[in-house]
């Protein structure tokens, strides 16, 4: 039920609005983050389709001509290594494994090479690419992520070249200006959409260099292949491909440890791409040079290291999300282990033949209904209640907490002869129920929410299990009375799976947090004992169970005690009430967080308890957003049929989860059939409260009761909703 306004003196600060603008700028931040990553692993690259489309706008001088090409809108020239000269290059580095590897066997042989390298990896492997530096190797463009850039358009080219220097700047301080385009090959096979791209590259000053021998390591070929592969013919110089990354490069190494030594035994020199560019200049009588790995500019390098950290970032981000995906699976699927054998354990016992609490109890009992403005529903539910069978007696009494909607003259207009009306200044649910408890004329009390509707065997059914003298308060099986719409379903569903399920296992596991206020039980002496209802929380029912358990008494469930409660039917009114409830039940857990210290009784019940709250109520609904991120992350970004599948799996949990609790509580399964949808809708309505009442509770508001609208349920009606 919803509290009325705390009157001047004692009026609860009032939280602001849910923030909805501190929301928003989380999720884009996030969403910014996830996209960095996607694009610094080429998820927004094409497909790679590149096939010979004709060579009629491709001089005849580059095709026949050799591996080093510089062209631009003014010359066309392109250039061989001299007879016995051999350049070797590398792509798609640095790796933090092969690059060092490859680097072991260069270093040995006293040999440089040319690594041409991505910028998403140096940017990821920063110091390996400053080793590459600092041993006098040198670098080239390889792109930023690995596309075909035929398939780009001139400003993406442009992009690929420049965060590639950027990175570069920053984690070497260097820049190159030799380029390599990926899935390139040797000069003849430059075709009509590829010359474009390499001399609009010659225009930004980039000078290209292919290869004369590939040696296909990629392919994972064998050592002895990948030697042939690279072995030029006779004499004459090459430039050979070879591959330091993408894979395992095992053979790749053995290869170059016996290619090298082959090669020098022949008469072959070993030069880096520039030295050996700069042979090729002087052959063919050309006064230029290239410098290799001039100094990058300060500038490059501040905004180098921006790029860097944002690919590193995301990558950090990524990662700890992929920590938290694997443990909040281990959570999930731990947590419905425990549920299946400890609830089903308890179903069991509850139900076999001669399971039963004692005597039969048959003290009178009085029923406590706070309300502040129930007119739509009161009527119903006090009918209900007075109409109990139980043995001893009921006697209903309606705590009218200043309504100003005619509620008390509903109740009185009944004319029940059990029935009491008590009319008080408003005060707030807290006081309203300490007030009835104060007029009860019985020990055994039972507390309703205004809008809730009893079975009339509830009340019987509910103070059976007093017959323990160990037992303080008893939880009633909570019911959705009003099932048509489709968010009325999902609280349905939610109720039995999330709330009753769970308070089997509770019970089982002596830890019960909450007692819920739509139906309970309490022993008057152990709710005196607990020091009665406070308005310390907004989760009233919470509270006084934790300070019950702490006090040793037992909180035990009793699912033959079944009411019917009207579930909001919009997504706001939704929204208000378990906003109001996450917030609460971290203000209860705040409150007690000291007695964990305590010894005996106190200290072993609140460990437990608010160790399952604090995994099951609020990290596992924070963190599991995680699963439904990634798996839209998936099917975007990585394997799709990977993501689905995993995506499956979970909602296959669920799906058991749900018709295993649905078969404890004796309920049709044909609701089921929206629990797919459920995921889609439901669940990140429920992240997002709990997110939100985390920000509330990490700013320091205090969130005050919202009045949610009623329309009231029938005793009839509710019974066979579904």
């Amino acid at each position: 039920m919803a509290e009325p306004p705390i009157p001047l003196g004692r009026r609860r600060r009032a939280v602001p609005p849910p923030r909805w603008i501190l929301l928003g700028m989380l999720l884009t931040v996030l969403a910014c983050v996830l996209l960095v990553n996607a694009y610094a692993n080429a998820s927004f690259t094409p497909d790679h389709q590149h096939s010979n489309r004709g060579q009629r706008d491709v001089p005849t001088s580059i095709v026949t001509g050799g591996p080093i090409i510089s062209a631009n809108s003014e010359q066309v020239r392109s250039y061989r290594l001299p007879d016995r000269t051999i350049a070797l290059t590398f792509d798609d580095g640095p790796d933090p494994v092969w690059t060092p590897e490859v680097l072991r066997v260069l270093d040995h042989h006293q040999v440089k090479g040319t690594f041409f390298v991505l910028g998403a990896q140096a940017a990821r492997h920063p110091d390996v690419a400053r080793d590459l530096v600092g041993r006098g190797h040198e670098l080239g463009v390889h792109t930023f992520t690995h596309p075909d850039l035929a398939e780009l358009s001139g400003w993406r080219r442009d992009l690929e070249y420049a965060q590639t220097q950027l990175a570069l700047a920053a984690v070497t301080g260097v820049r190159t200006s030799l380029v390599r385009f990926p899935y390139s090959s040797h000069a003849d096979a430059i075709d009509n959409e590829d010359w474009p791209v390499l001399t609009a590259a010659g225009d930004l000053g980039y000078l290209t260099v292919l290869n004369d021998t590939d040696s296909q390591d990629w392919a994972l070929p064998g050592v002895d292949k990948i030697v042939e592969n690279a072995t030029p013919n006779g004499t004459s110089g090459a430039i050979t491909l070879w591959h330091d990354a993408g894979g395992d490069r095992a053979q790749t190494v053995a290869a170059l440890d016996r290619f090298i030594p082959m090669m020098k035994e022949r008469g072959y020199r070993f030069v880096t791409a520039t030295e050996g560019v700069n042979l090729a200049f002087t052959a063919a009588g050309v006064d230029h040079r290239v410098d290799s790995g001039a100094a990058a500019a300060a500038g490059d390098r501040w905004r180098g290291r921006m790029l860097v950290w944002a690919v590193r970032g995301a990558d950090h981000v990524l990662n700890a999300f992929g920590i938290l995906f694997v443990v909040v699976g281990v959570l999930t699927l731990g947590r419905t282990v425990v549920l299946f054998l400890l609830a089903g354990r308890h179903a069991r016992r509850r139900r076999a033949k001669d399971w039963t609490w004692g005597p039969p109890v048959t003290a009178p009992v009085s029923v406590i209904v706070p309300a502040y403005n129930e007119k739509e529903g009161i009527a119903a539910a006090v009918r209900s209640l007075a109409g109990g069978d139980h043995p001893g007696g009921i006697e209903v009494l309606v705590v009218d907490d200043g309504s100003t909607d005619g509620t008390a003259d509903i109740v009185d207009a009944l004319r029940l002869p059990n029935v009491r009306v008590v009319r008080k200044p408003n005060g707030g649910k807290p006081s309203a129920l300490n007030t009835g408890v104060a007029l009860a004329r019985h020990d055994l009390i039972v507390m309703v929410d205004g809008d809730t509707v009893f079975e009339p065997d509830a009340v019987r059914r509910l103070v059976q299990p007093f017959a323990d003298p160990q037992v303080g308060a008893v939880a009633g099986n909570v019911k959705v009375g009003n099932r048509r719409s489709l968010i009325a379903k999902w609280q349905h569903i939610e109720y039995v799976i999330g709330f009753n399920l769970d308070r089997r296992l509770y019970e089982t596991l002596r830890c019960m947090p909450t007692v819920p206020g739509a139906i309970g039980a309490f022993r008057r002496q152990a709710l005196r004992y607990a020091g009665g209802m406070t308005d310390d929380t907004l989760a009233e029912d919470t509270d006084i169970t934790i300070a019950l358990g702490r006090a040793g008494w037992k909180v035990v469930y009793e699912e033959t005690a079944r009411a019917w409660t009207e579930a909001p039917t919009s997504i706001g009114q939704l929204w208000k009430q378990r906003y109001r409830w996450s917030y609460g039940t971290m203000q209860a857990m705040w409150k007690h967080r000291r007695s964990v210290f305590d010894r005996g009784a106190s200290g072993r019940f609140t460990r437990r308890c608010l160790f399952f709250l604090s995994l099951f109520g609020v990290l596992l609904p924070l963190f599991a957003p995680v699963i439904d991120l990634l798996a839209l992350y998936g099917l975007f970004f990585l394997d799709r049929t990977a993501t689905a599948v995993a995506w499956l799996v979970m909602l296959g949990v669920q799906l058991v989860t749900a018709v295993v609790a649905f078969r404890l509580d004796r309920e049709k399964l044909g609701v089921l059939w929206v629990l797919p949808l459920q995921q889609f809708v439901y669940r990140q309505l429920m992240y997002l409260v709990m997110i939100q009442a985390v920000v509330t509770a990490l700013t320091g508001g205090r969130l005050g009761w919202q009045k949610l609208r009623r329309t009231g349920l029938e005793p009839a009606a509710s019974r066979t909703a579904g």
